[in-house]
């Protein structure tokens, strides 16, 4: 890059964009009782308001990271900001279901397209070491703190304005931030690389992934051993075996699958899946429980979710420091650590609990440990390898969040609603409010058992699949190679 180009500028550029994508795929949640009267949604499609948004954020990021490094990390960003942009303001104008459904995951597109290429730029911008640790510091904070800003904004938005509004503010945030990356963010790419895309690839794991997740959520109502559900299950299992052949054999894979041979990438991307099956479904369960359950209003729930934003800074904050101190591999199992005592935490919570004194002190203890554990991990799964793959590894790594959450909500969403419908039955056909507000939060606990179970199951990996040797390279101010 020149001299003339400030990086911090180009940080909070990228950031700004970052925080669009992770804002919108939460923004929503406070708002789909609006959007359900409004638009006529039936209870069965209303999820795929979140999912369409999330099944080709996550399915598309590998080809968004790749086309990055191809075609370049610039032209890649502002055209996932233009269509991304583009599709918020389609969603605005949405007059019925499947509309509103298509243009989510066009968004997701746009968004797969955003986020590696903005990742990739910040580590081609910024050298390891203390300056990428600083970068990263505020990158990790935007990521994460974006998703709890996401459930505040949408209760103020919809409370106040109407539903439309939570896509209509990403529009002129997205028009100021084409407008200045055009002058200010620098090109770059893998000048090695040929001009080609693996399209085969690419359809298969996005395919596989969608398949999975959708038959997944249908098990909730089919059961697992339904003819849909295996099926779906059966189709997904093979689109992804079928991926796993055609990246062993093409001669440009969308994912060279040597890539996993670098115990970083491979420790960081299996740790951040675990994690982030954990943490999506923490958001979801607990804005349901203090809607459904506590009675409050949309914006309320987005209040009540102010303090993780909080505890992610002061995590993020605190994990640049201890990395010098204590390693990059000690710092997020500490966190995670803490993560899962918050999470423990919620259990304690039912029908007649207050929210200073049963809630926020999980709400905290989670959001620091995140915060310590986005920021080390982020710096390990992108250290260790050539700068022309960085597209690839952040395409990944934002993969590995992306999938894992979708996954990890599936999952944790069947489990719940199965203890609910158990304990609803167990009370008769004539359930009084009181009943069926214990049945959700007998579900609840299952799912936030859950979590903890996913998060710890986080650290473990982190200790088992890493070395201290292997992270030396991310601490501020060493430059030691990872060896593969």
């Amino acid at each position: 890059m020149t001299a003339r180009v400030n990086p911090w500028l180009v940080l909070v550029l990228v950031c700004l964009a970052q925080f669009m994508v992770i804002l919108d795929a939460t923004i929503v949640n406070v708002a789909l009782p609006t959007i359900q009267k409004d638009l006529d949604f039936s209870e069965a499609d209303l999820q795929w308001i979140v999912n369409a948004y999330t099944l080709t954020f996550g399915g598309f990021l590998l080809l968004g990271g790749r086309a990055g490094d191809l075609m370049g990390r610039k032209r890649v960003f502002l055209a996932g900001v233009v269509l991304f942009t583009v599709a918020s303001a389609l969603c605005a104008l949405a007059q019925s279901d499947t509309w509103l459904i298509l243009t989510r995951g066009i968004q997701g597109l746009g968004a797969a397209l955003v986020s590696p290429a903005a990742l990739s730029i910040v580590t081609a911008t910024f050298k390891e070491g203390a300056e990428r640790t600083k970068a990263l510091g505020v990158w990790s904070a935007i990521a994460v703190g974006g998703g709890a800003v996401g459930l505040l904004l949408g209760g103020i938005l919809v409370e106040y304005l109407s539903w439309p509004w939570i896509f209509v503010i990403n529009v002129p945030v997205g028009i100021a931030t084409l407008l200045l990356s055009l002058r200010f963010v620098p090109e770059s790419r893998d000048e090695h690389a040929h001009k080609s895309f693996d399209v085969a690839g690419a359809i298969s794991v996005t395919g596989g992934l969608i398949a999975l997740v959708y038959g997944i959520v249908r098990s909730a109502e089919k059961g697992w051993t339904s003819g849909e559900v295996v099926l779906m299950l059966a189709l997904a299992a093979a689109l992804l075996i079928a991926f796993v052949v055609i990246e062993s054999r093409s001669a440009e894979p969308l994912v060279r699958l040597s890539i996993f041979s670098v115990r970083t990438v491979r420790g960081a991307n299996l740790s951040m899946f675990i994690v982030a099956c954990g943490l999506f479904a923490m958001f979801f369960f607990n804005t349901l429980y203090v809607q459904r359950v506590l009675g409050y209003s949309a914006l309320q729930a987005g209040l009540a979710f102010l303090p993780f934003t909080a505890g992610i800074i002061i995590g993020a904050a605190a994990s640049q420091q201890l990395i010098a101190r204590l390693g990059a591999r000690e710092v997020p199992i500490i966190g995670l650590v803490l993560a899962v005592v918050g999470m423990l935490f919620f259990l304690r919570l039912d029908t007649s609990s207050s929210y200073l004194p049963d809630m926020l002190p999980g709400i905290m203890l989670t959001s620091i440990g995140m915060g310590l554990t986005f920021v080390p991990v982020t710096l390990i799964a992108t250290s260790g390898i050539p700068v022309d793959d960085a597209g690839l590894a952040s395409g990944l790594f934002n993969t590995s969040q992306q999938v894992g959450g979708a996954l990890g909500l599936a999952l944790l969403s069947t489990f719940a609603a199965n203890k609910t419908a158990d304990t609803l039955a167990s009370a008769g056909p004539s359930a009084t409010p009181s009943q069926t507000a214990d049945a959700l939060v007998d579900g609840f606990h299952v799912a936030w058992l859950g979590c903890a179970l996913f998060l710890a199951a986080g650290a473990v990996l982190l200790f088992t699949l890493l070395r201290r040797g292997d992270v030396l390279a991310v601490a501020p101010g060493e430059q030691t190679p990872v060896v593969p």
